[in-house]
């Protein structure tokens, strides 16, 4: 009896060991997929700044034309 609760703990012990390493191989997924979010988020923030600033300066020069 003592025997098989211990082959029962042995592969519970497994069973939650190779769980955990899909955990964790799945969170690394997880932070690899939103760094690259992150990075497509901070690129498109910085296209649409440049792309502000351009139409800011033409109106500005624009506005020059008129006056």
């Amino acid at each position: 009896m003592k025997r098989e609760r211990e082959d029962w703990m042995r592969l519970y012990h497994k069973t939650l060991k190779g769980m955990v390493k899909d955990i964790k191989k799945m969170v690394e997924e997880a932070n690899t997929m939103i760094t690259k979010v992150e990075g497509s988020v901070l690129t498109t923030s910085i296209n649409n700044r440049m792309t502000n600033t351009m139409d800011i300066t033409q109106i500005l020069e624009d506005l020059q034309y008129l006056v």
